[in-house]
């Protein structure tokens, strides 16, 4: 559900910040290692996304961050794909602190 509302986050941007809040508020009540890193993995695509996109709005003032939200923009599209394929065949994400897939 997290990453169905960071990927509708590219149309309505609001729900990408709705997922984070339900990830922190479920992280603690989810039992096993399952659904444990599926809410780890959500939470550090949110944080390390919202430092690109720092870095990248800083670099806008140089004409080069629009690569950086292109890129991100992927990064973050295919880390919710996978998250959504995993959790439709009940896998665990193998390394959920991982900073790519």
């Amino acid at each position: 559900m997290v990453s169905l509302l960071y990927i509708a986050g590219f149309v309505i941007g609001i729900t990408g910040i709705v997922g984070l809040i339900l990830a922190v508020v479920w992280r603690n009540e989810v039992a096993g290692t399952w659904g444990k890193s599926h809410l780890k993995f959500p939470i550090r695509t949110f944080v390390i996304g919202l430092v690109v996109g720092i870095i990248g709005a800083i670099l806008s003032f140089v004409l080069i961050g629009t690569p950086f939200f292109l890129a991100l923009s992927i990064w973050i599209l295919v880390r919710s794909v996978i998250a959504l394929l995993k959790a439709q065949k009940h896998e665990s994400i193998a390394d959920p602190n991982t900073w790519l897939f």
